[in-house]
């Protein structure tokens, strides 16, 4: 029988696979460099060096998500675009549905933990995508998880140990391994704060005050461990100062679009909104309950959520684990619902899930196809995508450097690689701060626009479409355009 969780994974599972919003997930067309970089690693059996996508040639690049690379590569060799957004899929269904687990396993009563998981949902579907950041949500829950897990005392201090082996793949794979760092150092804070102000009066006291200092002398060794854990990658310590170089570049971090604080006008804004209100709520009515680790977290949580709306995911998962349990709302929804909750935590096979991903993983290498149904057909958007532009460059040969905008530059890659070369794409710790901020100048038309073109010299600009201005004309000298608002 399956539980509430597994339904929640194999819903997630099958909806973002075989419906329309595969094309969602591949909304973003900086997979189309990730795929191609691993399968360059898979045939050079070596992580590229220097760049291979664009007009600059030889300039050193630092392909930090580089392991990230080799398995969407290998899965778009294997089964084209539907392996890719499986995968991705499969990941997202794990999160999420393991989240609903441990909100039931905390004590979360069963309807608000289905409320909450909707929201988090809800919240994070503003980065449903297959890029490396999804895989960041998986290593950031597990690792809150262990945390507070071993703090509540529900886990062995043994289970801490498994963070640096943990660290060795998330460093590879993306540079969210950064929030695993802060995570430890406000455990390891709650765990100093806990043994410095508990007395030893009473017996239960001296115990706390003996194990808190175990748990922060683990802490201290563990993020030892996986500090230098994170250091094997293929750059050493130059991946973490690459990291903070970009991360403390103010020009890309105010022009970066998924680094802007939210606008909470859009649905899924809407919904991270309604967490925190939540959240609040919680704090005022149990706010004693919470430890400080707890409010650490939630207060690194929510500023980091609010300052970009990259972090909203993560946010909404962490957040309804925190908050989840301290709900007082412990008989809400009456006995069918506590009745619910007990199975639910009896129903441990999870065989379901495992049937399902199989299953799905079927249909994956049978082309998406179940038979004469095409089940699965994942492909890039053809609304949101310069798709017909490219089939037309690539059934006319264009082999020379394509000038498009950042956001369009990875699926020219995908498409178009190794015969042409792009002058940009959304890689921006690549090209840094004065090539954008030249392509800014010349994107918004600002004093000096021409100046881009002149220095980089494409041979073929593939822009977007204006909705009001139409070309009527155009000649060897000049073009005419109209605009459609004029009657």
């Amino acid at each position: 029988m399956p539980s509430v969780a597994d339904l929640i994974f194999l819903a997630l599972l099958f909806t973002l696979t075989c419906t329309a919003l595969s094309m969602r997930l591949l909304g973003d067309a900086g997979i189309g460099w990730h795929i191609r970089t691993g399968q360059i690693i898979l045939t050079t059996h070596s992580i590229p060096q220097e760049d291979p996508f664009s007009t600059q040639i030889h300039k050193p690049w630092v392909a930090w998500e580089w392991l990230y690379d080799v398995i969407v590569g290998a899965s778009e060799k294997v089964a084209g675009l539907n392996g890719v957004v499986w995968l991705t899929a499969l990941v997202i269904a794990i999160v999420f549905g393991w989240t609903f687990r441990v909100l039931i396993a905390s004590g979360t009563n069963l309807l608000i933990a289905l409320l909450l998981i909707l929201l988090a949902i809800s919240a994070s579907m503003l980065h449903f995508l297959t890029r490396p950041h999804v895989f960041s949500w998986l290593f950031s829950l597990v690792w809150f998880w262990i945390l507070s897990a071993t703090e509540r005392g529900a886990a062995s201090r043994k289970c801490l140990w498994a963070l640096p082996i943990l660290m060795l793949i998330w460093v590879n794979i993306h540079g969210g391994f950064i929030f695993g760092f802060v995570l430890l150092a406000i455990f390891w804070l709650g765990s100093l704060w806990t043994w410095f102000r508990t007395d030893e009066d009473r017996l239960e006291d001296a115990i706390e005050r003996i194990a808190a200092a175990k748990r922060a002398r683990i802490l201290f060794f563990v993020g030892l461990s996986s500090a230098s854990a994170s250091l094997l990658n293929p750059y050493g310590w130059n991946l973490h100062a690459h990291i903070y170089s970009y991360l403390s570049n103010r020009f890309l971090m105010d022009h970066i679009e998924e680094f802007q604080s939210p606008n909470f006008h859009g649905t899924a804004q809407r919904c991270f909104l309604i967490l925190l209100l939540v959240t609040v709520a919680a704090l005022v009515a149990r706010g004693r309950r919470f430890r400080l680790s707890e409010n650490l977290v939630l207060l690194v949580l929510i500023s980091s959520a609010l300052y970009s709306s990259r972090n909203i995911p993560v946010a909404s998962i962490l957040l309804v684990l925190i908050v989840g349990p301290r709900i007082p709302l412990d008989d809400w929804g009456g006995r069918f619902f506590a009745r619910m909750k007990g199975l639910e935590l009896t129903l441990r096979g999870h065989l379901w899930p495992v049937l399902g991903a199989v299953l799905s993983l079927v249909v994956v290498f049978h082309h998406g196809r179940v038979g004469a149904i095409q089940l699965m057909d994942a492909r890039f958007d053809p609304q949101r995508m310069p798709v017909a532009a490219v089939d037309y460059l690539a059934a006319h040969e264009f082999h020379l450097p394509v000038l498009t905008q950042d956001s369009w530059g990875g699926y020219v890659i995908y498409r178009l690689y190794p015969k042409t070369r792009v002058i940009l794409d959304d890689r921006h710790d690549f090209y840094g701060k004065e090539f954008f901020e030249s392509y800014k100048q010349m994107i918004e038309g600002r004093r000096d626009w021409e100046h881009f073109l002149t220095q980089h010299r494409p041979a073929v600009v593939l822009l977007p479409q204006s909705s009001q201005w139409k070309i009527i004309y155009a000649d060897d000298v000049s073009i005419i355009a109209l605009h459609l608002g004029v009657e």
